[in-house]
């Protein structure tokens, strides 16, 4: 392994194709640097919870391929320390290779072998080849949609996953506390019938399970991999029982449950499981944006919007306006989900460029998806942390609003008629008087009767009134 503070401004390196200048920090070789300067499309590379689970994948192999008897112990055990650094220190500057590169994503999976190989070279006395030795019983084409499966798993099961379900503890816990609150509903964004905060709440707090759900059907896909297919799905040049081992392995080794592919040939060839779980995360994205869009809505104002509750102040609004505060935390989460939503296109997309024995837009695929898992990971700790916790509720507005709704004359349908409760719904909105007054003259009802009928904590209760 080159020391980056000793080592020479370049060196010359072999691979079958010749000769190639790579710089002397570097702990890559040929294949990586023809990479580097082939691939000059986007100055994006792959992110860092795919790098991690690409390094794991290659320890997790060499310990397989030693228990199998065709690694030699000295090899295996100079492949796994190096992996372990790779993973725990994540050295990023050592993977530069572009996410827009060859289909399989070949570069990257040799990007990661020459780094090992260069690292276990430092503690083996014998030769560590990057195709012969950390390669060993792998190909590209199996290797990196193991590598998106189990970045992918990891990072909802210790990101995503938490994170939304503390979302909801956060909506939940702060419906409980406002379960008398009542407020106008609104359809069309015009006035509708009256529902509690709590409600209102709640319903958020299901459309994310509801999303959630379907992620959690995506995982048990995402689970089973395509490590042991080898090149097309055959499986030639690894051990017929590597595929079990392997998956054993990096089991323990992320503290998941992964297990090989029923079929290699399907799990090389296509990407319908990336592609479903994108599809659930962009059906998360709409679960938050509609709710980063509500919040915006009700703390509008705050003195001509609606003015419902009041969001925390996180910083100043405008730079010409002085006073001006915005809901930056929904702002922020719902450009996150329009870019999730954006993803799922890319994913899909790519998912559908399966030819033959391959897929060959694997690393956008990786790319994509992980940011998407990201973006939802962190928007949900947004918003539960800056946003849901921290708003207070204008009572005084919504108790106003809802003594003027004419639409709580609904109630009033199988008494006296649509027809007649559409009449004093009119007029009440046309000389902005409560409805309660209006009914009272309009209807041979006394206002008792009326107060019971009109009353909206007693019409957040459905059914037809007594």
């Amino acid at each position: 392994m080159v020391d980056s503070r000793e080592a020479p401004k370049s060196r010359i390196e072999k691979d079958s194709m010749g000769e190639v200048s790579v710089p002397g920090w570097a702990q890559y070789g040929a294949q990586t640097q023809r990479a580097i300067d082939n691939f000059r499309i986007s100055s994006l590379t792959m992110p860092a919870t795919f790098i991690e689970a690409l390094a794991m994948i290659k320890l997790a192999a060499a310990r397989s391929n030693g228990e199998l008897g065709l690694l030699d112990e000295a090899r295996a055990e100079a492949i796994e320390k190096a992996a372990v650094s790779v993973i725990e220190k994540l050295p990023l500057e050592q993977f530069p290779v572009d996410v827009f590169q060859t289909g399989s994503g070949t570069s990257s999976n040799m990007n990661m072998n020459e780094v090992i190989a260069s690292r276990a070279q430092a503690l083996c006395a014998e030769p560590v080849n990057p195709n012969d030795h950390v390669n060993m019983g792998q190909s590209s084409n199996d290797v990196i949609p193991s590598a998106i499966h189990a970045s992918a798993a990891m990072a909802l099961d210790q990101n995503l996953i938490p994170a939304v379900e503390s979302l909801i503890s956060a909506i939940e816990e702060k419906a409980r506390q406002h379960t008398d609150v009542v407020k106008t509903g609104r359809t069309h964004l015009m006035d509708a019938m009256p529902l509690t905060l709590s409600q209102e709440m709640g319903g958020w707090a299901q459309q994310l399970r509801n999303a959630m759900e379907g992620i959690h059907f995506a995982v048990r896909q995402i689970e089973a991999l395509a490590q042991g297919g080898t090149a097309i799905g055959t499986g030639i040049n690894a051990h017929p029982e590597f595929a079990d081992v392997f998956s054993r392995h990096l089991s323990e080794l992320s503290q998941m449950t992964f297990r090989p592919s029923p079929d290699f040939f399907a799990s090389i060839a296509g990407q319908e499981a990336a592609v479903c779980l994108s599809g659930q995360l962009k059906t998360l994205a709409c679960a938050m944006l509609k709710i980063s869009n509500d919040l915006r809505w009700m703390n509008s104002g705050p003195l001509a919007g609606l003015g419902e509750i009041e969001l925390k102040a996180l910083q100043p609004g405008s730079s010409i306006m002085p006073g001006k505060v915005n809901p930056v935390i929904p702002e922020a989460v719902a450009m996150a989900c329009a870019q999730v939503i954006g993803n799922d296109a890319t994913v899909t997309v790519a998912g559908q460029s399966g030819i033959f024995q391959l897929n060959v837009m694997l690393p956008v695929i990786a790319y994509n998806l992980l940011q998407s898992i990201e973006l939802m990971a962190n928007s949900a700790k947004s918003l539960a942390e800056k946003a849901i916790e921290g708003f207070s509720v204008r009572s005084e507005n919504l108790e106003k609003a809802l003594a003027m709704n004419p639409i709580l004359v609904t109630a009033l349908n199988s008494v006296v008629g649509y027809a007649k409760a559409a009449e004093i719904a009119k007029q009440a909105y046309q000389q902005q008087r409560p409805i309660l007054d209006v009914a009272e003259e309009q209807t041979d009802l006394d206002r008792a009767r009326l107060q019971q009928l009109l009353d909206p904590k007693a019409l957040t209760k459905g059914g037809i009134p007594d």
